[in-house]
């Protein structure tokens, strides 16, 4: 059942590659050095979905389950946290190599670096990484979060000692007065994982910081005796994760990289409907980007991933709300021994997508161009747990977005 899947081959033309070396294997481990620093880190689990893989008809499907990151239920502190950092190193005049986590929360660096207001903008996972990481390094954050916002993601902000406040307008306008107010703060910086012309270093490193995930990864696989996934499937709001994702495989495996496939929400599918053009250009979503995915309700994609993923993707995919909470049910109930997963509604979608294609038989056209076949060993990223409990609930207990009612929508 595809009702509401809008899906495309990538054709879009090929640029210079220049931001791919963003990616690469040495950059992504720096990130994961300042990471490893922090005393919350720990690597989070590579689920192996063993009889989910079997009942589909592919080899294996590993599940890349962030809902354990920090403490925080979700992936989007990497990006913060290391923006941060490097912000501060450059400040001054500093390697980030030299400034780990007992370094920068100390009350000698404060001393030398002052104090800073970082600003920005979110759905929610992640303003409550920069919180979290500006409290622990003795600096200010002020947070602005878009109409829809549940009660539940600004408390989780607000605890974390952040102004923070919700707007009448949507996630876009948010990042834009965002911007504005840290242009008019004595050391106000945005910290944003949207690039536009003039503001390209920190989405960069917010990236490279996302690059700690698909580095453990990577990593967990060899563990496991698996070479590489032979395809990837991520998930994309402005598109920095999914950059990070698809630019370290792609930088990695030459020769030889997995299928990629990058899956959005349908009211904010701006990578979509940008490969649909194949004009090489963006294409922005407006209005209220009213959907399930709450992470993924951003209309304007961030120029950087977006060159990354117009060169190396394989598969734009504009998905449905039903297909984000179809893969959360089959995350909590999961088949024979295979592990529990909870996964919110922005994490769980690649597997709804993935699921769709092996499944469906109307999916047949989707799955040969994916190319999924027995042989196929397949990579999901599960990007945040049930960071909205109650709307976890709602998903999985009462069955809101059950396939029925989609299709009545």
């Amino acid at each position: 059942m595809t009702e509401g899947l809008k899906w495309t081959v990538n054709e879009v033309p090929k640029s210079d590659d220049k931001h791919l070396e963003l990616m690469s294997e040495e950059n992504v481990k720096k990130a994961n050095e300042f990471h490893r620093s922090f005393p919350q880190y720990s690597v989070t689990p590579l689920q192996n979905l063993s009889s989910l893989a079997k009942y589909l008809g592919v080899k294996n499907i590993f599940c890349k389950d962030e809902s354990y990151r920090f403490g925080l239920n979700a992936f989007k502190v990497l990006g913060g946290s290391y923006a941060m950092g490097r912000y501060i190193a450059k400040e001054l005049g500093r390697d980030i190599s030299e400034l780990p986590y007992n370094v920068l929360s100390s009350d000698k660096l404060r001393e030398e670096f002052g104090q800073a207001t970082f600003f920005t903008a979110t759905d929610g996972n992640h303003g409550r990484g920069v919180a979290w990481a500006a409290n622990r390094l003795g600096q200010k954050a002020v947070v602005r979060m878009p109409k829809g916002t549940t009660k539940t993601r600004f408390d989780n902000i607000a605890k974390e000692g952040a102004t923070v406040t919700i707007e009448e307008v949507n996630y876009d306008d948010c990042v834009r007065m965002a911007a504005a107010e840290a242009a008019k703060t004595e050391h106000g910086i945005i910290v944003q994982d949207t690039a536009w012309d003039g503001y390209e270093e920190i989405p960069s490193w917010i990236m490279q910081g996302y690059g700690t995930l698909v580095l453990e990864a990577d990593q967990q696989l060899k563990e496991m005796g698996v070479e590489r996934p032979t395809h990837v499937f991520v998930q994309a709001g402005v598109g920095s994760l999914a950059g990070a994702v698809v630019g370290y495989f792609a930088h990695k495996y030459k020769d030889n990289p997995p299928v990629m496939a990058v899956c959005e929400a349908s009211a904010a599918d701006c990578l979509y409907r940008s490969a649909v053009a194949k004009t090489g250009n963006l294409v922005n979503v407006t209005g209220d980007l009213q959907t399930i995915m709450a992470g993924l309700a951003c209309g304007e994609g961030n120029m950087i991933g977006w060159d990354i993923l117009k060169n190396h993707v394989d598969v734009f995919a504009s998905c449905p709300d039903w297909m984000s909470a179809k893969a959360t049910r089959i995350y909590a109930n999961p088949l024979g021994d295979d592990p529990h997963v909870v996964s919110g509604e922005s994490g769980s979608v690649p597997l709804g997508f993935c699921f769709t294609a092996l499944h469906d038989e109307d999916a047949k056209d989707l799955k040969e161009a994916l190319k999924l076949d027995e042989n196929s060993v397949v990579l999901v990223i599960s990007t945040e747990g049930d960071t909205d409990p109650v709307r976890y609930r709602e998903i999985v207990w009462d069955g809101l977005y059950g396939t029925n009612e989609s299709l009545s929508k």
